[in-house]
């Protein structure tokens, strides 16, 4: 019988987790693939939002900022690239600038410090490199760019280290109410708890209905992307947005925590929540709405071209309440959710004291501090990490120099990782310009020789994404 059971660990369930792992409880974390962040938190824009957006009164523009306000001292404790860079929202016109002037008043009704109708002049003198023809533009400098599932990571692994237990590949198949508990029936077998936070994403209208009545319905959003190569990573130093529109926040230009450029997303609903296909459409709708805030993007130096879904409803705003005695929905959080994510870990312990929880809080909470990079290390430190283990020495990924030693680092973490991807997403071994090209069979071989399986055992990332099937040559006597 566990205290509290959390349904999802992207970077919402993950936060949930991080708070709820700071009292004498317990937790069980409920993942449906084989590592956390695997949905909307791996495929995002990777944006701390202002906050001047939402609606003012809304619970998505209250947790927005309070989300911005705990970021960067979040990120700094768990180590996790964070960056306040400032964003412009760009007018190119008198409609637009109506819109900028709505958004400006709108931020301050919500709370949101320093923002800043400028001229189109002092736009250009912040950002040479966005269009000519700008004639103001709203200056917040606030936002920030961050990683996202690096976040989740921590945040999850910290709920670990502290005694939280984390059941990947456990889809959850039904939830039977008893008296005063639910016993929840998973892929890979069966719990009971008291208290339920679901955290499900794309999914959480489905889980929310297993328990109470329908009342919302997950509208999956799909946005694709462009990733460029550090060579476009200095084409503008601040998030760089449209006014907004019917479709969101629109599609953005922005440099990423890792020196890249990132370009989208668009916005297209779909019918399969697991819809993550990239579309000839969709990519020449990102170049054609991004060529309005820069013409200078060099679309040659693409790396990758991926999609995310977000989780949206026709209620505008997060789904943070109560469905049921006991069961708390985190559900429709879609952007600003990444931002308010912080913030939405402290609402839901306070849903869950509303609902008779009473934690006790513990002295000996820990922080899992993510592990510093070999490339980024001081001299000081690359010479004692030598000492402990002479393969911080050996490179598997050039373009990204991260080194043997990084990968076993990441191995030994709280939650370490079953697939290439996992790598990746840990330590970017695979994230540079060829993209695991020339390291993806190392790391493949690394994953095989350490976690004590054969090649052919080894995903990808999502479970049965299997690269091997066996040797081609086998009983030929070569």
């Amino acid at each position: 019988m566990y205290d509290v059971t959390i349904i999802g660990c992207g970077v919402t369930g993950a936060a949930a987790a991080y708070e709820l792992s700071k009292f004498r409880l317990s937790i069980a974390v409920l993942e449906k693939e084989n590592d956390v962040a695997c949905g909307t938190t791996k495929a995002n824009s990777a944006i701390a939002h202002a906050g001047y957006d939402p609606k003012p009164g809304t619970k998505m523009a209250r947790l927005n900022v309070l989300g911005s306000e705990m970021m960067e001292s979040l990120c700094r404790r768990l180590n996790v690239e964070y960056e306040r860079t400032g964003s412009l929202v760009l007018a190119f016109d008198e409609e637009d600038m109506r819109s900028l002037r709505a958004l400006c008043e709108r931020g301050r009704e919500n709370g949101v410090r320093g923002l800043e109708i400028i001229s189109g002049a002092k736009a250009l003198e912040m950002e040479p490199n966005i269009n000519p023809e700008v004639v103001g533009a709203l200056y917040a400098p606030t936002a920030a760019i961050v990683n996202p599932w690096g976040l989740c990571i921590a945040l999850a692994g910290t709920a670990v280290m502290n005694g939280a237990e984390l059941f990947l590949n456990s889809e959850v198949r039904g939830i039977e109410r008893g008296d005063g508990y639910f016993r929840i029936k998973t892929a890979s077998g069966a719990l009971e708890t008291r208290y339920i936070v679901n955290a499900s994403g794309a999914h959480s209208d489905k889980i929310s209905e297993m328990v109470a009545k329908p009342f919302f319905k997950i509208i999956p959003v799909k946005g694709e992307y462009f990733l460029l190569d550090k060579s476009q990573g200095g084409l503008v130093r601040r998030v760089i947005f449209q006014p907004p529109n019917e479709d969101g926040k629109g599609v953005l230009i922005a440099p990423t925590v890792h020196g890249n450029l990132i370009v989208g997303p668009t916005s297209e609903r779909v019918t399969d929540p697991e819809d993550c296909s990239v579309t000839a459409r969709g990519l020449e709708k990102v170049l054609n709405i991004s060529s309005r805030s820069s013409g200078k993007i060099d679309f040659r130096e693409t790396i990758r071209n991926f999609a995310g879904i977000r989780a949206s409803a026709e209620i505008d705003d997060f789904i943070l309440e109560a469905s049921a005695p006991g069961f708390i929905n985190a559900a429709a959080i879609k952007s600003p959710g990444l931002t308010a994510a912080p913030a939405i870990g402290l609402e839901i312990v306070r849903l869950l004291e509303e609902e008779g929880l009473r934690p006790e809080k513990r002295e000996d909470f820990r922080e899992y501090r993510s592990g510093t990079l070999f490339k980024d290390m001081t001299p000081g430190d690359r010479s004692e990490a030598l000492k402990r283990d002479k393969r911080f020495g050996r490179v598997v990924c050039r373009c990204e120099t991260i080194t043997e030693g990084d990968i076993l680092d990441a191995l030994k973490g709280p939650i370490p990782p079953v697939s290439i991807d996992g790598v990746k997403r840990r330590c970017r071994a695979g994230s540079g310009r060829c993209q695991g090209g020339f390291c993806g069979p190392r790391v493949h071989e690394i994953l095989s020789r350490e976690r004590g399986i054969r090649m052919e055992e080894v995903c990808q990332d999502k479970a049965g994404s299997f690269l091997l099937t066996g040797r081609t040559k086998e009983g030929c006597g070569l």
